[in-house]
């Protein structure tokens, strides 16, 4: 099987350089290919049942259920287009695949492919796959659990007289809101469970899972406070790599079929466990504890210093043992210094309000979970729920964090020079209006502004550092081809993909030839010779070139989007190739651009080749019709063909590499 995660080129490179190792070592390969287009050439039983071993070439999850007995080797697509030959004689030699045990097992994710990606090893994108996989998980867990808490509080609250909300016990309301509380208490253990999951398989489950309740329940440290979702990040990666170390020792056969049930999930919950209370737990209590010190003693610092100090607190962690020294800061002096208490509650609400108005400003720069859990996150900011951004920012710490912070100090300051005071221990635009805060105006002016510059910011960071995300260049690897061995090869798919991919086809049989790659690619897309000399520049030369269509509504959402796929693993195939692509609503229809460099840029490809032959192709998250995936597919197996190359590369002008292109399909 051969898959990556957009499905648009690599899926089929891999899948015809598969084919054709095979052919030129005396080999029977059938090979299944899962891209943008859905699932063709698909295994049958029978296929499955005669092969000898099964070579998944994927970066994408797999259901490993009906390989029960067989061979199976996985490892990224990349590995698929330069070592195909490799591959089919490791296959031999794989283990075999049985369920319930050792990597692989279960029918739900795939653990991450070790050394699937470009720059080799457990690197970037393995450490990214896998938290991606954790935030997947805990998405469901914060939306119900907040909604739940929000629509209870909404519903079931009742004012008190010092302007406080409460849901009077034994009511159903109150069981509504108990149900939301025991989701979000969930979601830590959840993102951690499956950050370990997605590393080592199902037997690091358990240790992810109990060692991220470990790290939210500060009790268990004598801590105030739990570490929360970066306690989780923390506990997830732990357990993951601790239990890959622990599979790798060697152990009697007849102990090997407890190892994944007993042996593995017992040991290293044990040790995550322990490590985290008697290791990072005590750090954790100490901050906490010299935090509130510390804060103590600045009680008589200038409202705006410690508005700015409380804001940065409350967005860091979002209820996590920053947050809540200043929460708890804020709420003890409530009766006294209720000052206090309004520049946290300005802060509360801004992490979630301000990731929800990214969402909604920058929409091309957000898949569609994520424009989803946007508008969840708004409502809980609404109800002073800081924990709605939790997802955004465990997906992206190091941009949403300090965008977080950045528009909490900002309404901290704001909320302390206007003296407005909350006289109850919550935040969130619903305090204003159960009539706990003085200075509404400004109150809501406070956080108005710190959501917008979190959006802003987030937006910001997120186009910067992905212009500057770089995939290191991987090693090349000498020519190497095994003597034909007999062997009946499978590659096998994930289960399909439930969303359409498909083009909207605005252009009308018969068009004119200057549209190629089913009307995709025109004169408009086609640059000789780019100007630009590094990968970050030239991605963007490209989006220029495309957005000359009127197909482009985003630019910058376009050039951040296939940052974000190069993120996942570089898209230079090698042999002088790079198809930079993205699946993105900053397009409007499908659009393909083509460039050559007459220098080569260096992509990161996995052969050391720099790349003269760029196509950059983009289509909209929700499309109709897939004839243009068709097309794009035949041009990533026709790029294989060295004289196909070499008349592109050598084509005098826009007229002659169209001629070529038009060749395709």
């Amino acid at each position: 099987m051969t898959a990556c995660p957009t499905g648009i080129a690599h899926t089929y490179m891999a899948a015809e350089k598969l084919q054709q190792a095979a052919e030129a070592l005396g080999h029977d390969i059938k090979v299944e290919t899962q891209g943008s287009i859905g699932a063709e050439n698909v295994l049958t039983d029978n296929d499955v049942r005669h092969a000898d071993g099964v070579i998944i070439a994927a970066d994408k999850d797999v259901d490993r259920s009906r390989f029960a007995g067989k061979r199976v080797l996985s490892v990224g697509v990349a590995e698929g287009i330069h070592h195909p030959e490799r591959l089919i004689e490791r296959v031999r030699d794989a283990p075999v695949y049985e369920p319930g045990g050792g990597a692989g097992a279960g029918s739900g994710p795939a653990p991450v492919a070790r050394g699937a990606f470009p720059g080799g090893g457990e690197g970037r994108g393995v450490t990214y796959k896998a938290l991606m996989n954790g935030v997947s998980y805990m998405i469901p867990f914060v939306v119900v659990g907040g909604l739940l808490i929000a629509v209870s509080l909404a519903l079931g609250g009742q004012a008190r007289p010092d302007g406080g909300l409460v849901i009077p016990d034994g009511s159903f309301w109150k069981h509504v809101f108990d149900i939301g509380d025991i989701g979000f208490k969930l979601m830590i253990p959840v993102l951690s469970g499956y950050i370990a999951y997605a590393i080592a398989d199902r037997p690091a489950l358990v240790p992810g899972m109990i060692g991220g309740w470990i790290a939210n329940t500060g009790a268990l440290y004598d801590s105030k406070s739990g570490a929360g979702f970066i306690g989780a990040i923390v506990t997830g990666f732990l357990a993951g790599y601790l239990v890959l170390w622990i599979k790798k020792v060697e152990v009697p056969r007849f102990v090997r079929p407890i190892m994944p049930v007993i042996v593995i999930p017992v040991l290293a919950t044990s040790a995550v466990g322990l490590f985290f209370i008697y290791v990072l737990g005590r750090p954790i209590s100490w901050v906490f504890e010299h935090l509130t010190t510390w804060l103590g003693s600045l009680t008589g610092a200038s409202a705006a210093l410690l508005g700015i100090i409380l804001g940065l607190m409350i967005a860091f962690d979002m209820g996590g043992p920053v947050n809540k020294t200043a929460f708890l800061f804020g709420a003890g002096l409530v009766s006294r210094n209720p000052e206090i208490m309004g520049m946290c509650a300005a802060a509360i609400p801004v992490p979630p309000l301000g990731q929800g108005l990214a969402t909604v400003l920058r929409r091309g720069m957000f898949d569609e979970q994520e424009r989803e859990t946007g508008l969840a996150a708004a409502f809980m900011g609404f109800f002073g729920i800081t924990e709605g951004a939790i997802p955004f920012a465990a997906a992206r710490p190091a941009r949403v964090i300090p965008a977080n912070m950045l528009g909490g100090a900002v309404a901290g300051a704001i909320a302390g020079l206007a003296a407005v005071e909350d006289s109850v221990p919550h935040g969130g635009p619903v305090v204003a209006l159960l009539g706990a805060v003085s200075g509404v105006p400004m109150f809501l002016i406070a956080i108005a502004v710190g959501a917008v510059v979190t959006a802003l910011t987030t937006v910001t960071l997120m186009a910067v550092g992905g212009r500057r995300a770089v995939s290191g260049r991987g090693a090349g690897s000498p020519a190497w081809r095994p003597a034909p061995v007999p062997v009946s090869v499978a590659a096998a798919a994930p289960q399909p993909v439930a969303r359409a991919t498909a083009g909207t086809g605005p252009f009308e049989p018969g068009a004119p030839p200057a549209g190629v790659l089913s009307g995709c690619l025109t004169e408009r897309t086609v640059r000789q010779d780019l100007v630009a000399g590094r990968k970050e520049a030239a991605i963007r030369e490209m989006a220029e070139l495309l957005a000359t269509t009127g197909k482009v509504s985003d630019v910058d959402a376009l050039v951040a989007a296939v940052l974000t796929r190069e993120e996942l693993g570089t898209t230079g195939l090698g042999e002088g190739i790079a198809i930079p692509h993205a699946k993105t609503d900053a397009v409007t229809a499908p659009v393909v651009g083509f460039a050559r460099s007459a220098e080569g840029i260096e992509w990161g490809a996995l052969d050391g080749m720099d790349a003269r032959l760029i196509f950059m192709i983009a289509v909209p998250e929700a499309a109709a019709g897939d004839e243009h995936l068709r097309i794009l597919a035949l041009l990533a197996r026709k790029l294989l063909d060295a004289d196909f190359r070499g008349r592109l590369l050598l084509a005098s002008d826009v007229g002659a590499i169209l001629g070529v292109l038009a060749e395709v399909g």
